[in-house]
């Protein structure tokens, strides 16, 4: 397992997390199909990361109509993810990292051990394109920006 953030143009780790929908997914299952957004986040439940998760619901369809997946990982567990995603309404599956082998994997693993918060736009190849790690959890990336740094894909 890598303690830093895999580089801008090299492949991303591959991982398998056990989502939302009740069953795993493999991030190399999106290759030729989906770019992917992997957006770590540290708590469900909190301000910061709910406001989150809900604008990636209010979005959805911005980022399926440019063939990405967004795919929030935190390091709770899956009934508690269920919880939260059933709460607010919210489109994203949610996937756990309970045992932060993908945040440890990604170097994204905060000293408290929870995941920081941290973003990796990984193209159809599964090469990391972008990537951003927030300094501190109380500061997100706008999906104004997110998506800017996708329709880069496509150019």
């Amino acid at each position: 397992m890598s303690t830093h953030a895999p580089a801008i143009g090299s492949l991303a780790p591959d991982f398998t997390v056990e989502t939302t929908t009740g069953h795993a997914v493999t991030l190399s299952s999106f290759r030729g199909t989906h770019h992917v957004l992997l957006a770590f986040f540290p708590l469900a439940f909190t301000g910061v990361c709910t406001e989150e998760m809900c604008a990636f619901t209010d979005d959805f369809d911005v980022f399926s109509s440019h063939e990405v997946t967004v795919l929030p990982i935190s390091v709770d567990s899956v009934p508690t993810l269920k919880e939260f995603k059933a709460k607010y309404g919210m489109k994203v599956e949610l996937g756990s990292d309970f045992k932060r082998e993908v945040a440890t994997a990604y170097g994204v693993l905060h000293p408290a051990f929870f995941a920081t918060r941290a973003y990796f736009l990984i193209d159809k190849t599964g090469v990391v394109r972008w990537s951003f790690v927030e300094e501190t959890p109380g500061t997100r990336r706008q999906n104004a920006e997110i998506l800017a740094e996708i329709a880069k894909l496509a150019g």
